[in-house]
C-alpha cells in the first residue's frame, strides 16, 4: 500500500501538507499513549474518542477538506468533494466527526484496541504496551486519514491552503 508521500506523486504543497498533519498526529498519538498507560478501564477510550474528534478535523484542515472550509466552496466544488471522497473511500473527508463515525474508524484498528484493554490489567509491562498500542492505534488511524484526504486533493487537483503562521 502506497504512504501518503507516494500518493502526492511529488506535489510540494500536498507533500508540505502530509508532513503538518503527521506532526500532529505525533502529539495527539503521545497523549493517546499516556492515557492508554492509565490502568482504569475506559479512560483510554474516552481519551481516544476525544483526541480523534479533534485530530480528524485538524488534519482535514490542512488540506482544506474540513468541514468549515467545504461548507465556504461554491455547491458545485462541495459536491465535487463528497464525491471524490465517497469514490476513494474517504470516511471522514468533509464530514463532521460523529460518535458513528469514530466508532466505524475504529473498527479499522479493533484488534490493536481489543488487545490495548487486554494488557492493561498485567502491571507495568502490561501498561507499557498498552501505551504501545494506543500511540500506534492513534497513528494508524490518523495516517489513513492523510491517505484519504491526500486522495481526495490528487483526485481534485485541490491545493492544500497555506500554513498557519503558527504551526
Amino acid at each position: 500500500m502506497p504512504s501518503a508521500i507516494e500518493l502526492a506523486r511529488g506535489d510540494e504543497k500536498l507533500v508540505a501538507a502530509v508532513y503538518r498533519a503527521r506532526r500532529l498526529i505525533g502529539r495527539k498519538a503521545l497523549m493517546a499513549a499516556a492515557a492508554s498507560a492509565v490502568p482504569l478501564p475506559g479512560v483510554d477510550w474516552m481519551a481516544d474518542a476525544a483526541l480523534l474528534s479533534r485530530l480528524v478535523p485538524q488534519i482535514s484542515a490542512e488540506f482544506g477538506l474540513s468541514v468549515t472550509q467545504v461548507e465556504r466552496l461554491a455547491p458545485r466544488q462541495r459536491e465535487r468533494i463528497q464525491k471524490a471522497a465517497t469514490t476513494v473511500g474517504a470516511l471522514l473527508v468533509g464530514r463532521l466527526v460523529t460518535r458513528d463515525l469514530l466508532i466505524r474508524l475504529a473498527k479499522h484498528a479493533g484488534v490493536r484496541l481489543t488487545a490495548k484493554q487486554a494488557t492493561k490489567y498485567v502491571p507495568i509491562a502490561g501498561q507499557i504496551v498498552s501505551a504501545a498500542l494506543g500511540y500506534a492505534a492513534l497513528r494508524a488511524l490518523g495516517e489513513q486519514h492523510i491517505k484519504d484526504c491526500v486522495r481526495v486533493s490528487a483526485t481534485l487537483a485541490l491545493t492544500p491552503p497555506e500554513p498557519h503562521a503558527s504551526a
